[in-house]
């Protein structure tokens, strides 16, 4: 038992002793360098953190981030929520009676995005949205610290349509689709009429 007493002291004694050697050896302040630097490692020793927020890593070019959606370029095709595998991505989109504008790659907008959610509460970051966009509007960018107090907050909406707005749109579709039922009703009732 005084054996177990005196190998526990000397356990806890050596863990302590690393402790406070490590705690008085790191005084100095990290040097921010890339990661492709050869001395990268090495300038981890003495350093125990960055001074965030005054300090921040690089973010590495091809890092996954907070993603971004430039709605003057999107044709809300819907091909970014339907390869989501976590369904983090949200479209409501609706049919314009006619071309209403252009990307900028010159790709003719035809549909309207009343509504685009994405749920970075959900997202796992894995890309596969900004690979499959034809007009390239959604992007990974190099943003990752938006620190919010409720979950909801996380959910970023990337439509400029107000709900009045979609509310017009929608009654110009159903109109234009009306007019074309009727003329093609009256058409074949001509037809009829004719044989």
């Amino acid at each position: 038992m005084f054996k177990n007493a005196i190998h526990g002291f000397s356990t806890a004694w050596k863990g302590l002793s690393l402790t406070i050697r490590h705690l008085f050896a790191s005084n100095a302040k990290r040097k921010i360098t890339p990661i492709s630097n050869d001395n990268y490692f090495k300038s981890l020793e003495g350093t125990n953190t960055i001074q965030y927020p005054k300090q921040q890593l690089p973010v590495p070019e091809v890092g996954r981030y907070q993603l971004e959606v430039e709605i003057d370029d999107c044709i809300v095709c819907d091909l970014c929520a339907k390869i989501c595998p976590v369904d983090c991505i949200d479209i409501e989109s609706i049919k314009a009676t006619e071309a209403f504008g252009q990307t900028s790659d010159g790709s003719p907008k035809r549909i309207y995005a009343a509504k685009f959610d994405i749920d970075m509460a959900k997202c796992m970051y894995c890309g596969l949205c900004t690979i499959v966009c034809p007009t390239e509007c959604i992007i990974m960018t190099n943003q990752y610290d938006r620190t919010v107090f409720e979950l909801k907050d996380l959910t970023y909406g990337f439509s400029d349509m107000t709900p009045e707005d979609a509310a017009e749109k929608r009654a110009l579709l159903d109109k234009q689709v009306a007019e074309r039922q009727a003329a093609k009703l009256a058409a074949m009732n001509k037809k009829e009429g004719e044989a």
